[in-house]
């Protein structure tokens, strides 16, 4: 027989609330063990929330106790499973600070690490998570050198980094694009000396040469030569490192004025 519509809600909520004032007897019930079993059973059903209301009573009830250890190490994932990744980092850090002897320390110092890097947001935003990420990973292959997660973290590291460098190439971009030529060269250069196996190098020399030059361009005339100077010293560099460079003759067009104005302001 079919429920019609106005029924199937009532059932609904019935089985709702009661499952709710079960739930509500839970929480009251004085037997830990009880609770125990029962939160975990919550945990293994996915039920986090609920899962970590109990855990939250039953932590100091078995304190200096196996099960405490246990509880700790569900309590990061609950949050994981949650997809709250600040704090589950916090708590696979706290387990790993306070179980450094258990079987679970090393899991928990690799995943403190992942939920930072989980929580590294896109380039065009603030990467102190991505920086935290890559110091976490660091310290926990400090920590297990031979540990068969050292790969992933070493993968993991250098994806960070790509998202520094794309967040440091832009913002130098930024500057040049709104004519702030001098701090445009003072972040390229950073980005070259924080980062000497980027991808960006040959576009980012380029662009240094592209900033002294028009640097000089807008500057008072007591200052264009030695700013056309340093597109001269940027332009040899550039060459050295990439002669074949498809922005090769641009940058040969850029010194030359460079190198016409130095010859003609001479003393």
């Amino acid at each position: 027989m079919k429920i019609r519509a106005p029924y199937l809600i009532l059932i609904t909520s019935l089985l709702f609330f009661g499952s709710c004032s079960k739930y509500q007897r839970i929480l009251k019930s004085t037997d830990n063990n009880f609770k125990y079993e029962t939160a975990l059973a919550y945990y293994e059903k996915k039920d986090y929330y609920r899962a970590l209301q109990l855990f939250d009573q039953l932590m100091p009830a078995f304190k200096g106790t196996e099960r405490e250890e246990k509880l700790a190490y569900y309590y990061g994932y609950a949050y994981y499973y949650q997809e709250d990744y600040i704090l589950s980092g916090y708590y696979f850090k706290r387990f790993a600070r306070d179980y450094p002897s258990s079987k679970f320390a090393e899991e928990c110092y690799f995943m403190n690490a992942y939920c930072n890097y989980l929580n590294s947001p896109g380039t065009s935003l603030d990467q102190t998570s991505s920086i935290d990420a890559i110091r976490e990973f660091q310290t926990f292959i400090n920590k297990y050198p031979t540990s068969d997660r050292v790969n992933r973290a070493n993968e993991l590291i250098d994806k960070l980094r790509g998202k520094l460098e794309t967040k440091a190439f832009n913002i130098g971009m930024l500057y040049f694009k709104t004519e702030d030529f001098r701090a445009a060269i003072v972040s390229f250069n950073n980005l070259l000396k924080d980062f000497p196996e980027t991808g960006y190098r040959e576009l980012t020399m380029f662009h240094i040469i592209k900033s002294y030059s028009l640097y000089a361009e807008y500057s008072v005339a007591s200052k264009r030569a030695e700013r056309h100077q340093g597109a001269i010293g940027a332009y040899n560099d550039f060459k050295a490192l990439f002669p074949d460079s498809r922005y090769m003759k641009d940058a040969t067009d850029l010194v030359k004025v460079s190198q016409n104005f130095v010859t003609n302001n001479q003393d």
